[in-house]
């Protein structure tokens, strides 16, 4: 998985997402699923390596089933709280 750290004032923000979807996009109806580089390229890491990173956050957005289900295991976020564009899973935690 890409993982890329974002620092805005005193808030940290953690992308993370497959590395199959990088440059992706996905459109569904008025929905638009939009992986960027910009946003989501960081560097691959380990699943041990993403768990020390994001100890810090404040905001996770994960993108790919791989991804969501890493924040699922982690208890990051609830199956709920994810939505799909083109069977593409994403969520976002708010972490407080």
């Amino acid at each position: 998985m890409y993982i890329k750290v974002h620092k805005l004032h005193e808030r940290v923000i953690v992308a993370i997402c497959d590395d199959n979807l990088l440059g992706k996009k996905f459109e569904e109806k008025d929905h638009l699923l939009e992986i960027s580089e910009r946003f989501f390229k960081g560097e691959k890491k380990s699943r041990e390596e993403i768990i020390t990173l994001i100890k810090k956050a404040h905001i996770i957005n994960l993108v790919g089933k791989e991804s969501v289900q890493f924040g699922i295991q982690n208890q990051l976020i609830d199956k709920n709280n994810i939505k799909t564009v083109k069977n593409i899973p994403h969520a976002q935690a708010i972490l407080l």
